[in-house]
């Protein structure tokens, strides 16, 4: 299965602090990854290194055959324009209505001319279910309904990979699994990368092909869903089968965590 990203040896710190210890997993090209592990494992700051907000300490990213860790901020920016990023609270600009927050990475990275550009951002807003709110304010909006416009913008200028943060976080369940059947969606009708970092159990039987998992910095699991499912490892079997942490490793493990060492 062809790798449209390839991370090897990645090692970060924050401070003195360990956060990722060498990990190494590749995410193939046009499934759905879901990067999963509890509190504090570290996918959050795994996924800002998959997008370029953080610089590791060592290690490699290769994205399309290229190391983005060696690449300066203009030669990142190139690599920025091929992704679509939904953040956990939709990062939309609440003194814009939707259609200009859908238009604005077309605005700021194309010369498309403004008639064009409003075609685009229907077509973007339809894609996603909220054709006709256009001129709404995301103040006007639920959570769910923000959540899908993020995902509007975040497909501008349709980009070759999409990136989700907890793209169920605060949601009831029915609009979660709605936004679930939609990221099925883009994946099915676009053929994108797309990867996405939850801990929702739902969200991860429903949209994974494949499943990164994170222990205290380090890869516990790295392959199909099917895999993971199967798998008797027990700090693995812990987290599906929802069991206190006390029961795989003890207090000292995380505080030695914790502390770096």
């Amino acid at each position: 299965m062809e790798k449209a990203i390839e991370v090897t040896d990645l090692v970060t710190h924050y401070g003195d602090r360990v956060i990722l210890k060498g990990i190494s997993f590749g995410i193939p090209r046009g499934k759905t990854t879901v990067i999963l592990g509890g509190s504090g494992c570290g996918k959050s700051t795994l996924l800002k290194h998959l997008i370029g907000l953080l610089k590791p300490t060592s290690g490699n990213i290769l994205i399309n055959g290229k190391d983005t860790t060696v690449m300066s901020e203009d030669e990142f920016n190139e690599v920025r324009k091929k992704m679509g990023i939904l953040f956990q609270g939709a990062a939309l600009l609440n003194s814009m209505t939707l259609a200009d927050n859908v238009a604005l990475p077309i605005r700021e990275h194309t010369k498309l001319e403004e008639p064009t550009i409003q075609i685009m951002v229907r077509m973007k807003l339809d894609l996603v279910g909220l054709s006709g709110f256009e001129n709404f304010y995301p103040s006007q909006l639920s959570g769910g309904m923000k959540k899908r416009a993020g995902i509007a913008r975040a497909m501008a200028l349709d980009p070759e990979f999409l990136f989700f943060d907890e793209p169920s976080a605060g949601l009831d369940p029915v609009t979660a699994a709605g936004l679930d059947e939609l990221i099925i969606k883009l994946r099915n009708v676009f053929k994108m990368t797309i990867v996405v970092v939850t801990h929702e159990l739902a969200s991860i039987f429903t949209i994974a092909d494949c499943v990164i998992m994170l222990d205290l910095g380090e890869v516990l699991f790295a392959g199909p869903l099917d895999g993971l499912r199967a798998s008797d490892h027990p700090r693995i079997r812990m987290f599906l089968e929802r069991k206190p942490e006390e029961e795989t490793y003890s207090p000292a493990d995380y505080f030695r965590f914790i502390a770096g060492n």
